[in-house]
């Protein structure tokens, strides 16, 4: 059993950032030194309470919390489990790392006294995501995040940073409200929406066939899915790199990890498999490994190629969880790692081109690597484990992918990775 201590320590790892946007209201009025600290100090506390939670995990403990009176009939709660403490970790730790180079990117960008309360907030809504335990908490902080992520986006207040934040705040209503029927439609029908027990949907209807479409095309934009990608390669050049990184790097894989949830916990692999949704996801990720690699060959701005690039991962991603096998959801998770870490490094590399030369076209590059060595390397690194190269963690992550895949007898995507994996080199 766990101690109350540690149950609530799930709570503060989501409200702590959400709360301490009222005392930087006020710091940043006094000095940017302040805001920057305060700011930075929050992320580092909120890595240091999801580690906290590391012990009890590691000993099998699941972490929970429920407040049933609160907004019935659904009710809120918090929980931590293997999955989601993972990829709180990740997210808190990558949040630590982008706010401490923001202090550095953001110093001569106007408006950062909005900047800063913003990232703060859609850490906290993140958190709630990987950290609740059941879906309407998911989808309450899933919005959170959602719609603070469209200011970090229209930050530079561009004409084409505000076209690119009201096509994604269009698409993220819609995910949304979509998100919302398919929880609507799982209460009405199971009576819960907790995620501590499942699966929760006991036959297969047109109910159950539309609370997957619904659930799969909320979480399907928010992961950049084709053709719900729309949103994604034109935010990312447009939002300061350090928010970018955090977009394509972690925002991206909540609903990557969502849909996880609902394969796994509200329908079941059983159920998905017996009504054929698998190959709905498997022609879909296809299309999608496909489609954002092409793309991403296409462009000549370094951050818009990267934002494609992104779009063709995710079809990595979802191909893993679409598999329905114990070596595909192992690559899939691990992939979500491997990325994260890949295309956050990349996004913060361009951020620092960009931050020196002033430089975002790719056809402007030629030599940078004697003028920037440092960077270019981490970049050259990050490129080679997202193409595959041995031994990094993008060639392990299509390792268990490629066995998943032939546990799956689905020999086609086989050859389909390998496709993406040559595409990616391009």
């Amino acid at each position: 059993m766990s101690s109350p201590i540690l149950n609530q320590l799930p709570i503060w790892a989501t409200l702590l950032p959400l709360l301490a946007t009222f005392p930087l209201l006020v710091f940043e009025r006094r000095s940017p030194a302040l805001r920057d600290g305060f700011a930075i100090a929050i992320s580092i506390i909120t890595f240091g309470l999801v580690l906290a939670m590391y012990p009890a995990i590691r000993s099998g403990i699941t972490l929970y919390t429920a407040f049933p009176e609160l907004l019935p009939p659904f009710g809120i709660s918090f929980k931590a489990d293997v999955l989601g403490f993972s990829l709180a970790l990740l997210a808190s730790f990558m949040w630590m790392l982008c706010t401490i180079y923001s202090s550095r990117y953001m110093c001569d960008e106007a408006a950062c006294n909005r900047y800063y309360p913003f990232l703060l907030l859609s850490l906290g809504g993140c958190m709630g995501v990987f950290l609740t335990g059941d879906l309407f908490s998911l989808f309450l902080f899933f919005e959170v995040m959602s719609l603070t992520a469209y200011v970090l986006i229209i930050h530079n207040e561009t004409p084409a940073a505000l076209q690119a934040g009201f096509q994604y705040l269009m698409l993220a209503v819609t995910g949304g409200l979509s998100l919302f029927l398919g929880i609507v439609i799982t209460l009405e029908v199971t009576g819960t929406v907790s995620l501590v027990a499942g699966p929760l949907f006991p036959v297969i209807n047109r109910l159950s066939a539309l609370a997957f479409i619904a659930y799969l095309v909320g979480f399907g934009i928010k992961m950049g899915i084709v053709p719900l990608h729309v949103w994604l390669p034109n935010a990312h050049p447009v939002a300061p790199s350090p928010a970018s990184a955090l977009l394509s790097g972690i925002m991206i894989k909540t609903g990557a990890y969502g849909l996880i949830r609902v394969i796994y916990q509200v329908f079941g692999p059983q159920m998905v498999a017996q009504a054929g949704w698998d190959q709905i996801m498997l022609i879909l990720a296809a299309v999608t490994i496909l489609v954002g690699s092409a793309l991403a060959i296409m462009q000549d701005d370094l951050k818009r190629r990267l934002a494609y690039s992104s779009v063709g991962q995710m079809g990595y991603i979802l191909l893993g969880m679409a598999l329905l096998n114990i070596n595909g959801l192992t690559g899939d998770v691990y992939y979500i790692f491997a990325h994260a870490l890949m295309k956050s490094t990349l996004f913060l590399a361009a951020g620092a081109i960009l931050f020196k030369t002033g430089k975002k076209k790719i056809s402007e590059l030629r030599g940078i690597g004697y003028v920037m060595p440092i960077t270019m390397t981490c970049f050259v690194i990050a490129a080679f484990a997202m193409i595959g190269i041995p031994p990094l963690n993008g060639f392990v992550g299509k390792v268990f992918l490629t066995v998943g895949v032939l546990d799956a007898g689905q020999f086609a995507y086989a050859v389909l990775l390998l496709i993406g994996s040559l595409m990616a080199g391009v």
